[in-house]
C-alpha cells in the first residue's frame, strides 16, 4: 500500500519554499507585477532554481539534478499555487524538463535546465491534453518554418522545444524566433505565440513520446498546483469570515455559510488525495495514466468552486483589484483548461479502464 501522507523531508521542503516566497511573492508584488510588462518574478525563480536547486528536482543526479522524485516536485508546486507565484516551474522543470528527459541523447541542455541557468518551454498550446493533438511547425533544409498559439511562459523561455512535421523535437534558441504576448486571463502564467521565420533548430529525438511524456506530467502535477490555491482560498476565506462581522457576530457564525465552507472543505480533502496520488503514480510508474485522469477530473472544478466561494464572501474587498483573490479566480480559470479539460480527462480515464460511453 502507497503511503501518500507527506514525509518529513516533503515537509520541510515545503516550509523552505513557503519561506521563500513569503519573501519574495507577497500578494501585493504579485498584484503589481501582472500591471507591469514583466509578469515573471526572475528574482524569485532564480532563488528557487539556483538558490535551492528545485528546478532539477526531475533531473537524476548524474545529469546535473537533484535525483528527486514527482512527489518533491508536488510540493513545490503547492507552494507556488498558494502564492499564484509568477514563474516558470511548471512550464520548464516539469513539462519542457519532462519532455528532455524522454530524449536519452541531450545531456548538456538538460543540466542547464536543471541548473536554472537557461528557461525552457514546450512549445504546445497550453490547453492541449495528453495524448491530444498538438500543432507543428515546418522543417525545411535545416531550419524551421510555422506559428504555434497558446504557448505558456514563451516570454522568458532562453529555449525553446519545438515539434515539427518531420516527427522530430527541435531545441530553438528563443532570440531566432519571434514571441507575442497573447491575451491572457491568467496574468501570472501569460501565453504567447511563438513564429518561426526559418529559425535553426537542433533535433533532440522523436518529438510525439517526449510530448505525451512531458503533458502527462505537466497535468499530473498541476492537480498539485490546483490543490495549494485551493488551500490558500479556503483558509483565507475562513479567517476573513471570523474576523468579518454583521449585526454584531462573527459572519462565519452563520449556519448556512458553515455548510458551504464545510462542503468546500470534503472537496479540498478529496482534491488532496487525488493530487498525491498523482504525484506518487508519476513518480513510480504506475497506473500513473489513471491517476493522472482521476486528479484532473477532479481538481479544476474544485480549485474553481473554491476560487469563487472566496471571491463571494469575500463581498465587497473580494470585488477589488487591490485584494489578490482575483488572481486565484484567474489562475484556477486559466488551469481548468491547462492540460485539457475535466471532460477530457474524463473521457480518457472511460477508455483506459474500459469504460464505454452510454
Amino acid at each position: 500500500m502507497t503511503d501518500l501522507l507527506y514525509s518529513e523531508e516533503e515537509e520541510a521542503l515545503r516550509a523552505a519554499v513557503r519561506d521563500l516566497l513569503s519573501d519574495h511573492c507577497d500578494a501585493p508584488g504579485v498584484i503589481a507585477r501582472t500591471e507591469s510588462g514583466t509578469p515573471h518574478d526572475l528574482a524569485a525563480w532564480k532563488a528557487l532554481a539556483d538558490g535551492m536547486g528545485l528546478a532539477g528536482l526531475l533531473v537524476p543526479e548524474d545529469r546535473g539534478g537533484q535525483g528527486a522524485t514527482h512527489r518533491e516536485a508536488a510540493v513545490v508546486l503547492e507552494e507556488l499555487g498558494r502564492a499564484v507565484a509568477p514563474v516558470p516551474y511548471l512550464t520548464s522543470a516539469v513539462v519542457a524538463t519532462e519532455a528532455l528527459l524522454a530524449c536519452d541523447a541531450e545531456g548538456g541542455l538538460l543540466a542547464e535546465l536543471a541548473s536554472g541557468r537557461r528557461i525552457g518551454a514546450l512549445t504546445v498550446a497550453l490547453n492541449v491534453a495528453p495524448g491530444g493533438a498538438y500543432q507543428v511547425v515546418r522543417h525545411e533544409d535545416g531550419a524551421l518554418h510555422g506559428e504555434l498559439t497558446a504557448i505558456a511562459d514563451a516570454a522568458v523561455a532562453d529555449v525553446l522545444l519545438v515539434p515539427a512535421d518531420d516527427g522530430g523535437l527541435y531545441a530553438v534558441d528563443a532570440d531566432a524566433v519571434t514571441v507575442t504576448p497573447q491575451a491572457s486571463l491568467d496574468l501570472t502564467r501569460p501565453v504567447a505565440t511563438v513564429t518561426l521565420d526559418g529559425a535553426p533548430g537542433r533535433l533532440l529525438g522523436d518529438a510525439e513520446p517526449a510530448v505525451r511524456r512531458a503533458l502527462r506530467a505537466g497535468a499530473g502535477l498541476l492537480a498539485s498546483e490546483q490543490l495549494g490555491l485551493a488551500e490558500w482560498t479556503l483558509t483565507e476565506t475562513v479567517r476573513y469570515l471570523k474576523e468579518r462581522k454583521q449585526f454584531n457576530r462573527p459572519v462565519g457564525g452563520f449556519q448556512a455559510l458553515k455548510h458551504r465552507l464545510a462542503q468546500l472543505w470534503l472537496e479540498v480533502v478529496n482534491l488532496r488525495a487525488a493530487a498525491r496520488n498523482a504525484a506518487d503514480a508519476l513518480s513510480t510508474g504506475e497506473d500513473v495514466d489513471v491517476a493522472v485522469a482521476v486528479a484532473q477530473a477532479y481538481a479544476a472544478p474544485v480549485a474553481v468552486h473554491a476560487a469563487e466561494e472566496a471571491l463571494q464572501l469575500h463581498a465587497g474587498i473580494g470585488m477589488t483589484w487591490e485584494h489578490p483573490v482575483h488572481l486565484y479566480l484567474k489562475r484556477a480559470k486559466a488551469d481548468s483548461i491547462a492540460y485539457g479539460t475535466a471532460g477530457a480527462h474524463r473521457e480518457a480515464l472511460a477508455e483506459t479502464i474500459d469504460l464505454p460511453a452510454p
